[in-house]
């Protein structure tokens, strides 16, 4: 029985058909992939803040940049937490800040290179830059960021190499009257030679000589260093005093953040700290008070300036 082979017209025609068919799923498929590849773009730009044309990198942490480097005193390595721009951005901030404070006298000569050692400036919350920063931080050491006060910066040049130095000269952590958690560092510049942190207090020679100190410890750029004042427990860590190795070759630039037990930007309201303060810890309170244990233990029922009493309100502390 003879085949009927399909003629040449219709042949051609269902090629046409399959080719076109082909060239639907194959330039469906390339624009499906072209529109997933601009969308996360898109995403990726909406993460990004720009500000004076540099991108800020968005607020989310990165675990592997991380290192513990002592648990006793607790110590942290954040490793590029700041990017380039920030770090500019910063110290740019500060050099107007400065200047801007010396055109207020006639007979001041502003010279950017000669700002002074340590002259402590804090930055304004509202700075979109810093609330970032801020938020990063907050993010990075789970504490609130109402805990703490604005960013401060410093500035050090070359020191005597006879000594070691306090990071905070003019005792900025402790005016606020509250106990302090945490610190953290954070390195606007990177220093030719010294400016290590030190913790005399600990037995290691890597931590309290700067002969010996570790090269993870140098001021870098970018890096921030954050360390517990207190242990697990609330009580203060004495091990966590710290001090720092002398600028022997550049200058540092440096920011740092503090934090305390509770949030120190409500303080100025009489009402908000009344009711923050005034209050007891233990329901045993009163009657210990009543038996005279707030003149037999007054650091334990007052408090100190390192511990938040337990009994304030039954002592009248407040």
């Amino acid at each position: 029985m003879a085949s009927h082979l399909p003629e040449p017209s219709s042949m051609a025609t269902h090629l046409t058909i399959l080719h076109i068919f082909v060239l639907v799923i194959t330039f469906g498929g390339s624009f499906a992939q072209s529109s997933r590849k601009e969308l996360r773009s898109k995403e990726m730009n909406q993460d990004n803040v720009i500000r004076l044309g540099h991108p800020v990198p968005s607020n989310s942490i990165d675990p592997s940049q991380v290192i513990q480097l002592s648990w006793q005193p607790r110590v942290f390595l954040y490793r590029n937490f700041l990017s380039e721009e920030e770090c500019d951005y910063l110290i740019s901030w500060v050099h107007g800040k400065k200047s801007n404070n010396m055109e207020r006298d006639d007979s001041a000569k502003i010279d950017m290179n000669n700002i002074p050692t340590n002259f402590g400036v804090s930055m304004d919350a509202n700075d979109e830059i810093a609330r970032k920063i801020d938020e990063r931080i907050s993010a990075w050491t789970f504490l609130p960021i109402e805990y703490s006060k604005s960013l401060q910066f410093l500035h050090f040049g070359h020191e005597d190499s006879n000594r070691n130095y306090n990071y905070f000269h003019n005792k900025s952590a402790t005016q606020v009257g509250e106990p302090l958690l945490a610190t953290v560092i954070l390195y606007l510049s990177n220093v030719s030679q010294g400016g290590q942190i030190l913790f005399p207090q600990l037995e290691n020679k890597m931590w309290s000589d700067c002969t010996k100190n570790s090269y993870v410890l140098k001021p870098t750029r970018g890096n921030a260093i954050l360390f517990f004042n207190l242990h697990l427990n609330a009580t203060p860590d004495r091990r966590s005093f710290h001090a720092r190795c002398p600028v022997l070759k550049g200058d540092m630039w440096c920011a740092t953040k503090f934090f305390y037990l509770k949030d120190v930007n409500t303080q100025n309201d009489p009402s908000q700290t009344y009711d923050a303060d005034c209050t007891d810890e233990d329901e045993n309170c009163s009657q210990w008070a009543a038996t005279g244990e707030c003149q037999r233990n007054p650091v334990f029922m007052i408090g100190s300036p390192d511990y938040y009493g337990t009994c304030r309100k039954s002592c009248d502390a407040c």
